[in-house]
């Protein structure tokens, strides 16, 4: 028998290669995730863009002096903590979020038990009315509860005189204006959570009630047990949202008291405008808004961990 004896091609062996990646590459592109994030390949862009790049370079520009001549590292970080100003505006800044969160969550709670029992038609209606404070743009609801609690031309100390009471200075003394913002920020947010836990309420089964119902169970019992474990991954992750978006708010705080009385209402977002605009310090301004960072991750971190934990013994 004869030995057959092959002999190697560059050629063939290129042309072999270039098929085998061709085929790969065809394999790659006939999977899902693959086109998927092609197609989501340049909205990735777009944000690394908007979002990672002025990230990056806030960072970068927090670390320099005034005239941004001379990197100073954490020098603009360690003179905030020194001033009383600042500690006072964190202090602010976490009482209006979690304040205004927590009315937020416990009223689009409330509005959302009452709408799911009402007739379908009825649903309709209130869902739009409801709605209306959401879908107004902040800037100019906030003009209008300015005006309505303007010293001047107060609406409510219109009425508040009007029942024989002395007028309340709503933002000239910090505890009311702290009040005043608190108050705008839950009317604006409310709606929020309220579409949001009407679309989690929608989807609990109704044979789960209809079986506590045969085993006795009354209203609370059925929230509690039912309800409440069946909304628990919606409410955490609302409340998360909603805490990110009112940690950075601007609108509010700066159209109604733009941080007065006396800094009184500052937040992180107008404190660091006020010291990177106004005051012409961008790099003492980036260090305080870098400051929110370290706050909403940790927040981040406790309840996205309490999601997927529940999302596994749900699983």
């Amino acid at each position: 028998m004869a030995d057959t004896v092959q002999t190697w091609s560059p050629g063939l062996a290129g042309t072999r290669s270039g098929s085998r990646a061709r085929g790969r590459l065809r394999l790659l592109l006939r999977r899902r995730s693959s086109i998927a994030f092609l197609m989501c390949l340049p909205l990735i862009l777009i944000i690394a863009s908007l979002v990672v790049y002025p990230a990056l370079y806030s960072i970068y520009l927090s670390m320099l002096n005034r005239a941004q001549t001379r990197f100073i590292g954490l020098g603009n970080f360690r003179f905030l903590l020194s001033r009383d100003v600042f500690l006072m505006v964190v202090e602010q800044s976490a009482i209006f979020a979690i304040s205004a969160v927590l009315f937020k969550a416990l009223i689009g709670l409330i509005t959302a038990h009452l709408i799911n029992n009402l007739p379908a038609k009825g649903q309709r209606k209130w869902r739009g009315m409801l709605l209306v404070p959401w879908v107004i743009p902040l800037a100019l609801s906030s003009l209008g509860w300015w005006w309505l609690f303007d010293p001047t031309h107060s609406a409510f100390n219109w009425i508040v005189t009007g029942l024989g009471f002395n007028e309340v200075p709503w933002l000239s003394a910090p505890g009311w204006a702290r009040f005043s913002v608190i108050l705008v920020n839950v009317w604006f947010g409310a709606p929020f959570f309220l579409i949001m836990y009407l679309a989690a309420l929608k989807s609990v089964p109704e044979q789960l009630y209809e079986a506590a119902a045969i085993d006795g169970a009354n209203a609370w019992q059925k929230f509690r047990h039912i309800t409440l474990p069946m909304m628990r991954n919606i409410i955490a992750i609302t409340v998360l949202f909603s805490l990110i978006v009112t940690f950075a708010n601007f609108d509010i705080v700066q159209i109604m008291t733009g941080g007065g009385p006396r800094n009184t209402t500052h937040v992180f977002a107008t404190y660091a405008f006020m010291l990177g605009i106004r005051s012409g310090d961008l790099p003492l301004g980036a260090a305080t808004s870098l400051f929110m960072f370290p706050i909403l991750a940790v927040a981040a971190v406790f309840i996205l961990r309490g999601v997927r934990k529940r999302g596994r013994e749900i699983g």
